[in-house]
């Protein structure tokens, strides 16, 4: 997403500038879905598997409801949203770290179809509980007063535990949902809606008492019918789930519109939606930016240094400070830097500090090594902190790559600038800022740098593609036959044809939250896009070179072939980085790009224009 702080802003600066994504708020569609869930909690009365509970929920029916009925109401719901929680978040943390998890998902969702279909295993899991609630109404009969109250929550923290295995197929797909998705503030809502429906119907079925408990009885003749109907359903779902049927709809029923919300360790620290990988909950995403003249933050949570020993505020009075925060593979900072480094070269021995603060988009960004490397290839040699935990970042309250922030020398935020342009304005500030701290002879304002490659300035007059993401968490326009298979490999196919900005797999890859990786070779990705300049965000699985050829309209780029790439289309992968593909040298028009991979192992990750 290419963005700004608002819809001016957003419209002049398309492509200059990632934003990290608000919280989506909740909206209508949320509202629906938790009152489907709650009536679905409210209808668990009339199933079958209801049955071992009802004996204990109708001990309450002839007490006072205050102090015996809504107590053990209360300890069953709490139970039962305790132990479903655990189950999203111990299924969710066993499912991020190997595939095995999502396998271990559908055998207990497959165990919690033999229930419905087997009486006498269900019996069998629901025995210690009965006993349990039996035990507790035993001893009821001796105490009275407070002690009843307690007996009445504890008979309803064992009813919840007898309730939770079994309570209905809808919540049988909320909980592997949350196991194969992680669990989410959605999950959670969703939770303890069915709760509350469970509770509701109970709250009547005691108030009712022994009408409602003959009726039911007569209801539950055809209980085992539909038992067994339930229980072929879910195994129906386990199958296809397992032979990758779904196409995410577990997911989509536990996430719905907060996908944003799910993002990666990455925008989970800080970073967050459009630009961030992070795979979003967003801690950096509140307030908007800093009030001129706020104090610096500090610098003391930079996981590391390059080219200067650690810097603090206090080191810095003095001086005028520019924090540029910015990652290695972001077209937008990338092509920022000549400016930045031009204004460090004119300005550093006049009082003027530069900082790039390194905050990663993807995983591998996060890799010290790769920060070097890149530091290096782009020939920065100022100060550059290492901001992996964003700690930074949240200082800021910053939103941006890249971002720009302006202190003077008694370490004063003075000003800011988001994205890439208004260069000379930039400069102008530095500059009064100088002369501000006493710099009185300074050196003519810097000409602008003759940047080339993928350093380039955009051309923005022909830009109608943006940021397109090929992690299934952010992926947008995808148009292979049967979408992704979140995490599985699979064998895509390209569609007859693409419309402008849309793309697709061919081959067999594994497609995750941050990127697609080409498990066989050969492996293609096509694009119909229309801008000068197309990169795309790549990098092998290991240490093996992975070759790729790129097509324009089906034939070899010739002179339109970008720095990546020859004439004939043949490239390298050798370290994960932003590479340019295509730089059109004729008039730009639509064209369908492809890049055929001839080893397997390719991580791509996202495109980009200019």
């Amino acid at each position: 997403m290419h963005a700004a702080s608002d819809s001016a802003f957003r419209a002049a600066r398309r492509n200059s500038s990632h934003e990290i994504a608000s919280v989506a708020p909740m909206g209508q569609s949320l509202m629906i879905l938790i009152c489907i869930v709650f009536l679905a909690g409210v209808l668990t009365i009339v199933s079958p598997c209801i049955l071992p509970v009802l004996p204990f929920v109708f001990t309450r029916a002839d007490r006072k409801f205050s102090t015996n009925g809504l107590p053990m109401l209360i300890g069953m719901a709490l139970t039962f949203a305790g132990v479903a929680t655990l189950a999203a978040v111990g299924g969710s943390w066993v499912v991020r770290f190997n595939q095995f998890g999502r396998t271990l998902a559908l055998v207990l969702l497959a165990a919690f179809a033999a229930t419905l279909l087997s009486r006498r295993l269900a019996d069998a899991l629901a025995r210690p509980f009965i006993a349990l609630g039996n035990l507790l109404i035993q001893r009821e009969g001796t105490v009275s007063g407070r002690d009843g109250i307690v007996t009445s929550l504890l008979l309803g923290v064992a009813t919840g535990l007898l309730w939770a295995p079994c309570a209905g197929p809808i919540l049988g797909l909320l909980l592997t949902g949350a196991a194969l998705s992680g669990p989410t503030a959605r999950t959670t809502l969703l939770l303890f809606a069915y709760a509350a429906g469970a509770a509701t119907s109970l709250a009547v079925a005691i108030l009712a008492g022994g009408r409602l408990l003959a009726a039911l009885k007569r209801s539950l003749g055809a209980g085992e019918w539909v038992r067994r109907v339930l229980g072929v359903a879910v195994l129906v779902a386990v199958a296809g789930i397992a032979l990758g049927w779904d196409g995410s709809l577990l997911t989509r029923l536990s996430q719905g519109s907060t996908d944003r919300l799910e993002q990666s360790l990455l925008s989970y620290q800080g970073r967050g939606g459009a630009a961030a990988q992070s795979t979003g909950v967003n801690a950096a995403s509140v307030g908007a930016a800093p009030v001129a003249a706020a104090p610096m933050p500090s610098l003391a949570g930079a996981t590391g240094w390059l080219n200067s020993a650690p810097l603090t505020r206090e080191s810095l009075r003095g001086k005028v400070v520019l924090v540029d925060f910015w990652t290695y593979s972001c077209i937008n900072c990338l092509r920022t830097l000549p400016y930045v480094k031009r204004w460090y070269q004119t300005y550093k021995d006049y009082g003027l500090v530069v900082i790039g603060v390194h905050a990663p988009e993807f995983a591998f960004e996060r890799d010290p090594d790769n920060v070097r490397r890149a530091v290096g290839e782009l020939g920065i040699t100022y100060p550059v902190a290492i901001d992996d935990d964003y700690a930074i970042w949240r200082g800021f309250s910053n939103q941006y790559w890249p971002a720009h922030y302006f202190i003077d020398a008694e370490g004063r935020i003075r000003d800011h600038h988001f994205g890439e342009g208004d260069y000379a304005e930039s400069e102008r500030i530095i500059r009064e800022l100088l002369t501000q701290a006493g710099h009185k002879d300074l050196p003519p304002a810097s000409a602008a740098p003759a940047a080339a490659g993928i350093e380039a300035a955009p051309d923005m007059q022909h830009v109608a593609s943006q940021e397109t993401y090929i992690g299934y968490r952010r992926a947008d326009a995808f148009r292979s036959p049967g979408g992704f298979a979140d995490d599985r490999s699979k064998t895509y196919a390209l569609p007859a044809s693409l419309e402008l900005n849309e793309w697709a797999l061919l081959g067999h890859w594994t497609d995750d939250p941050e990127k697609a990786v080409l498990d066989t070779a050969p492996g293609k990705i096509e694009f119909r896009f229309l801008a000068r300049d197309l990169h795309l965000v790549l990098g092998p699985a290991g240490d093996k070179p992975v070759r790729f050829r790129v097509r324009l309209d089906g034939l070899a780029p010739g002179a339109n072939h970008g720095v990546d790439t020859d004439a004939e289309g043949n490239g390298v992968i050798r370290e994960q980085r932003l590479y340019q593909l295509i730089r059109e040298a004729s008039p730009v028009a639509p064209h369908t790009f492809s890049i055929e991979f001839l080893d397997a192992g390719a991580q791509a990750y996202s495109f980009t224009f200019g």
